[in-house]
């Protein structure tokens, strides 16, 4: 078949759901876009590494709390499935990779993912394909990277096979936005990849916005990152100093977020978790150095970000010290463990850490999250522990509640009513009482 008729007869199948897409990785990104893709019609194959999740998903299970059960359900009616055969690759007409992008313990890029998921399909591929990269990394990592190993197979991308880099945009347990919703950046390595990448998304998505390169694609969700990151940083630096002063910052912003044009409210919290905005500045600032460039403002906020969690345990510390009370053997209760508020991911997680640096002090830990009913090990963290249910008397039995994730489900004023002190830092109690100390 020529190189016209493949790129023709691929975008065919796309646009008219008679493709078979593959997604490779089902966890937060992976398993809402596989939903997405199967709600329309199309046939879906999913791939994960893990036999646990595969099982779970072709039984009908979610292992992801704001995915239902019934979604699984109805996408297995629509024909998915779940793999760990990887071989299964040559049957996708589309395959899309969704899979981890983490730092290692240098603080540098870890595409091991990438690269081994990249390898695992490389033996499988065939003509007419198109591969697509959700997961964020350094600018230049689809071109550098993922173009060399598809071509080793002999096909040329844009020609035989056709490559774009697409980041995920996903925000966890957020109902005013969607997959379908959420506008998808897209940048192929020629223009009939993404060509190819519109016909793929755009039957899922309700706005695709094309870029003239994947390089681009790839800055452009790192800006959207960084962007988040450096605003964080500031609050949180401005947190430190307004502790100082005796000013409530969160009075602060609130105030200033009446303003109605130029100031966009951002909020300071124990330090920063979730799969994005930890991760992704130091992606670009250990490319840029290979341009002999120093990011200096993006490595500042990371500084400021990363040593929020010792700042929290100072203030844990100092007001327990106020009390009388050491923090060697002092029964603290964490509430909430999940990077953000209302979901069940732990990913980088600040609370994990202030959990690991309390104990490390001698405090004996408990936590309480009603959306991490027990604690999973992590690549960095473990603890044997499981949600402790909030009562008068679980309350009344610590000497200090560190309130690190405020989820709608706790009982605010059950906590402030019983709680001998709290450690507040997401500002949720507005209103000063002795035993209440922000942070």
């Amino acid at each position: 078949m020529s190189n016209t008729m493949l790129f023709t007869n691929l975008s065919q199948r796309l646009t008219q759901h008679e493709a078979l897409i593959g997604i490779l990785g089902l966890g937060y990104v992976g398993l809402p876009l596989m939903l997405r893709f199967s709600e329309v019609g199309y046939r879906v194959l999913g791939f994960d590494i893990d036999p646990a999740k595969t099982d779970k998903l072709n039984a009908g299970e979610s292992y992801i709390e704001h995915i239902r059960a019934e979604s699984i359900a109805g996408a297995l009616t629509q024909g998915f499935q779940a793999t760990t055969d990887f071989s299964r690759a040559r049957d996708c007409d589309a395959l899309i990779l969704c899979v981890p992008t983490p730092l290692n313990k240098y603080r540098e890029p870890d595409l091991s993912f990438v690269i081994a998921t990249t390898e695992a399909i490389v033996p499988n591929l065939r003509p007419g394909q198109v591969v697509s990269l959700e997961s964020t990394t350094w600018p230049g990592t689809t071109d550098e990277e993922l173009r060399p190993r598809l071509e080793s197979t002999g096909l040329t991308v844009g020609e035989d096979l056709f490559l774009v880099f697409s980041p995920e945009r996903e925000d966890p347990g957020n109902p005013q936005f969607t997959t379908r919703t959420i506008p998808k950046v897209l940048g192929g390595v020629t223009s009939a990849c993404t060509a190819v990448g519109e016909a793929l998304y755009g039957q899922v998505i309700d706005q695709v916005v094309t870029l003239s390169s994947t390089r681009a694609a790839e800055m452009t969700k790192l800006l959207e990152n960084i962007h988040r990151a450096v605003n964080i940083g500031l609050v949180n630096e401005l947190k430190i100093v307004c502790d100082r002063m005796d000013i409530d910052i969160h009075e602060v912003i609130r105030a200033a977020a009446t303003k109605p044009f130029g100031f966009t409210p951002y909020y300071p919290g124990p330090g920063l978790g979730g799969h994005c905005i930890p991760i992704d500045p130091f992606y670009l600032t250990w490319k840029a150095r290979e341009y002999g460039l120093s990011t200096r403002f993006i490595e500042l906020a990371g500084e400021v970000n990363t040593n929020m969690p010792k700042w929290v345990v100072s203030k844990v510390v100092d007001a327990l010290n106020d009390r009388g009370k050491a923090v060697k053997g002092a029964r603290i209760l964490i509430l909430g463990i999940a990077y953000k508020k209302n979901v069940d991911d732990r990913r980088e997680s600040p609370s994990m850490e202030l959990m690991e640096l309390l104990q490390k002090r001698g405090a004996v830990i408990s936590y309480s999250d009603p959306h991490v009913p027990s604690f999973v090990p992590t690549r960095k963290h473990d603890f044997d522990l499981e949600s402790v249910p909030l009562t008068p008397e679980s309350l009344a039995a610590t000497d200090c509640v560190l309130l690190a994730t405020d989820h709608d489900r706790f009982d605010y004023e059950l906590i402030k009513t019983h709680a001998p002190l709290i450690i507040d830092t997401r500002g949720r109690y507005r209103e000063p009482a002795p035993h209440i100390v922000k942070a």
